[in-house]
């Protein structure tokens, strides 16, 4: 009698997932190293997908390819450099502004480490902390951004030259996506998917960030905050950070309104930036945005942590862009993957892919399980 051939056998587990565990760092470590290369190229893809659809509309009214195509180079070019430019001249007033509220600062650090005292602290301490809010350490690290500003000149024209020719290749996606729908349709379907979820998010996202920047920047030009546009800008930037960017838009303005009238004027800028991010974010802003990020709490935090870690302030602005986009290439391309995005989706998301996937089970399949039910009735 001949014995049947024996299939492949499976690896372990265990090696399977120390040897993905041990790919991942590997990738991970590529990626921190050449951060100064996927940062901005991710960047350029992200603003050329949110502003792809003037450029289809453009072309649907019977404009030519390549004026399109120029129009849609032009809009996205204005709208980098009119943001690095506002930010470059801010941050440069910043730093000719910041010296004039020394005296301010160094009476506030007094009247603070006066109470300290009386609290029983002991001096070495209070002098210790008297030389760490010494307001030169932040003039310096003003100096700093200053540098890294001048530096970031290469990057941005690095990021224009990019978005260049991704919107001359713009015009071939559709075919191209096509070409992946008949080999590959998971992958076609997955990359569409992030790629209309993406867009929805940014655009969203953009609109009410921007108003909230405006209605922040009103705020402050009423109150006299010095420099109401940097962060009105600011406001604006950080509102693509998911959970903290608030918290990273109202520290600047809230410290230099303590510098510039006291402990009630900072009070009131964060009042104000409070209920307003509340009643934008919290309450109207998730009803237009819907389920586009399919995403857990948790996940999305985690995201932001991870890649800002990895690829630096552009990571953690396109945090939720980047991992829709790992997301979409690790799971949603994988029909056998339906674990990792349960996982990974939102409650809602899993619940209604469970109510679409529900069938009734036959009445003998019911007796069946009933029967092998521990603890049927």
């Amino acid at each position: 009698m001949v014995a049947a051939p024996r299939g492949p056998r499976a690896l372990p587990r265990a090696f399977v997932i120390l040897v993905g565990t041990a790919a991942a760092t590997i990738v991970a470590a590529g990626l921190h190293a050449t951060a100064w290369l996927i940062g901005p190229a991710f960047l350029a893809l992200v603003i050329v997908i949110v502003v792809r659809p003037v450029d289809q509309w453009l072309r649907r009214v019977g404009v030519p390819g390549w004026l399109s195509t120029a129009v849609l180079l032009l809009l996205v070019y204005a709208v980098v450099l009119v943001l690095a430019g506002v930010l470059l001249v801010s941050a440069s007033r910043l730093a000719t502004l910041l010296p004039q509220y020394t005296s301010s600062a160094n009476a506030l650090v007094g009247a603070g480490t006066g109470a300290l005292r009386e609290l029983g602290v002991g001096p070495e301490q209070l002098r210790g902390l008297a030389g760490e809010l010494d307001l030169r350490k932040i003039i310096a690290l003003i100096g700093g951004l200053l540098a890294g500003l001048a530096g970031l000149a290469a990057n941005l024209a690095f990021l224009l030259s990019l978005m260049l020719f991704l919107c001359i290749e713009s015009s071939g996606a559709g075919a191209r996506m096509a070409t992946i729908g008949r080999d590959r349709p998971h992958i076609a379907e997955a990359l569409g998917r992030f790629t209309a979820g993406t867009r929805r998010f940014l655009v969203v996202t953009t609109i009410f960030g921007l108003g909230l920047a405006v209605l922040d920047t009103i705020a402050l030009v009423l109150l006299g905050i010095p420099l109401a546009v940097l962060w009105g800008l600011l406001s604006f930037i950080t509102n693509y950070i998911p959970y903290v960017g608030f918290f990273l838009g109202v520290l600047p303005p809230a410290i230099l309104a303590l510098l510039a009238g006291g402990w009630r004027l900072m009070l009131i800028v964060v009042g104000i930036y409070t209920v307003l991010n509340f009643i934008v974010t919290s309450l109207v802003q998730p009803h237009f945005i819907g389920d586009s990020v399919d995403l857990s709490v948790t996940i999305t935090f985690i995201g932001l942590v991870f890649w800002g870690w990895l690829l630096g302030p552009v990571g953690a602005v396109l945090a939720i862009p980047l991992t829709l986009l790992a997301k979409t290439l690790l799971v949603d391309t994988d029909p056998r993957a339906g674990w990792a995005k349960a996982l990974l989706c939102s409650a809602g998301s899993v619940r209604a892919d469970r109510d679409a996937a529900h069938v009734s089970p036959a009445p003998d399949e019911v007796e069946q399980l009933r029967d092998a039910a521990p603890f049927s009735p």
